[in-house]
Parts: structure tokens; C-alpha cells; sequence
């Protein structure tokens, strides 16, 4: 007996599976720029304050973090090569990188190191609180507006895009998903979990489902 797939959620009916010339023919494109670049920006700084938080990375950087204790690589490197991983998956999804998907690996990484650079590391618990939660929350903020731009999302959020349009799955329960799998990788690798790695971990999906509907932009049908 074949099992019936659940409807499709409102973003991933709007996320349109187009390739990258397509993206930059769709229209809106001053617009979709905009929100793509600040989103990257927002991400970066979110990471940035999770770090200066000190109460625990998000589930994917636990899982790097797990790696560099086996292999005789770098954090930076580990986290390349995890996305060319990731990227791999992306083919039997039928998943198009784009400019959104390079711009990722580059502005992310800018922004979360000046960051580091102008915001010092909180000494009080209830300023620490303070960063993790709003790393979280820009976090997932920045998801939906840089996913939502359709430019084609990073490689890990590709992943979690490219199984909510395949199996109709809602964006909350795959996300989720994702994060408490990678999670329960990385810690057994080795990795360093806190308490701001649980509350990502809980609370990055249902925040990216509400938000993610809010700014997926509208392509022009071709």
C-alpha cells in the first residue's frame, strides 16, 4: 500500500526548485538582493553572539567540533568539507545551488569574525543568557530572510529545504529533525554541547516554520 504524502506546507509550495539563471530572472530582484545580503549579514552576527555567549555552539558547529577531534584538520576546514558533503545530497533532491549558496560560505564567515572583533565576551550569566537567545532567535530570523530571498540557501539549509519539497514534510519537523541528528552526531564524536545548543536545537525549527512563510518572495511564474 502506498503511503499518502501530507500536504505541502505554505513555504515550500512558494520555495520555488528553480537553477540558478532562473533565480536571477524571477523578478523582485533589487528587492530579493537586499533581503539575501542583510539575511547573510544577520547570520553572521547571530553565530557571532552564540559564540561570545559561551553557553553552547548550534548543533552543525558541535558537529564540527566533534570531527577536529578525530581528524587532523582545522575547524574551518572541517566545516568546507562538510558542506561539499552536504552539497552531494542535494543531487537525488534535485536541489539548484546559486548565488544565495556561494555568498553563504563567504559573508557568513566576514561577518561572524568582525563580530567577534567589536563584541567582547559577556562576564555576567544573565548578559551570556542574553546573547544565546538572540543568536538564536536572529538566527532563525536571518534563515528565512536569506532562504526566503531565492537565491539558492547555504548547503545545510539546502538539505532542509530539498526534504520539505521532496517529502512534504513541514519545514518545522524537518529542521528539527536535522539539528537534533547532527546533534546527537557531534556529541558522540566528541563535540562540546551547553545549554544554547539545546535551545537551538528545540527551538531553530519552529521559529524558521513561522518565520520562512513571512519573507519567501514571490517569483514570477515563467
Amino acid at each position: 500500500m502506498t503511503a499518502t504524502p501530507t500536504a505541502p506546507t505554505a513555504s515550500s509550495r512558494q520555495l520555488a526548485p528553480i537553477n540558478p539563471i532562473q533565480q536571477l530572472k524571477a523578478g523582485h530582484l533589487p528587492r530579493r538582493l537586499v533581503q539575501l545580503y542583510v539575511g547573510l549579514t544577520l547570520y553572521g552576527a547571530s553565530m557571532g553572539l552564540m559564540i561570545q555567549g559561551n553557553l553552547g555552539l548550534d548543533p552543525w558547529d558541535v558537529f564540527h567540533s566533534g570531527i577536529t577531534k578525530h581528524l587532523p584538520l582545522s575547524f574551518g576546514t572541517v566545516v568546507i568539507a562538510v558542506s561539499f558533503v552536504v552539497l552531494l545530497a542535494w543531487i537525488p533532491l534535485r536541489q539548484w545551488p546559486g548565488l544565495g549558496t556561494i555568498s553563504n560560505a563567504i559573508v557568513i564567515g566576514l561577518v561572524t569574525n568582525l563580530t567577534l572583533a567589536t563584541i567582547d565576551r559577556p562576564h555576567a550569566l544573565w548578559l551570556r543568557i542574553v546573547f544565546m537567545l538572540a543568536g538564536v532567535v536572529v538566527n532563525a530570523l536571518a534563515g528565512a530572510l536569506y532562504i526566503g530571498a531565492q537565491f539558492g540557501p547555504g548547503p545545510r539549509d539546502g538539505l532542509m529545504t530539498g526534504l520539505v519539497r521532496r517529502t512534504g514534510l513541514s519545514v518545522r519537523l524537518v529542521r528539527t529533525a536535522i539539528e537534533v541528528t547532527v546533534l546527537a552526531t557531534g556529541f558522540l564524536l566528541g563535540g562540546s554541547i551547553g545549554v544554547g545548543t539545546v535551545v537551538y536545537a528545540l527551538s531553530i525549527g519552529p521559529l524558521v516554520h513561522v518565520l520562512l512563510p513571512i519573507f519567501t518572495v514571490r517569483l514570477k511564474r515563467a
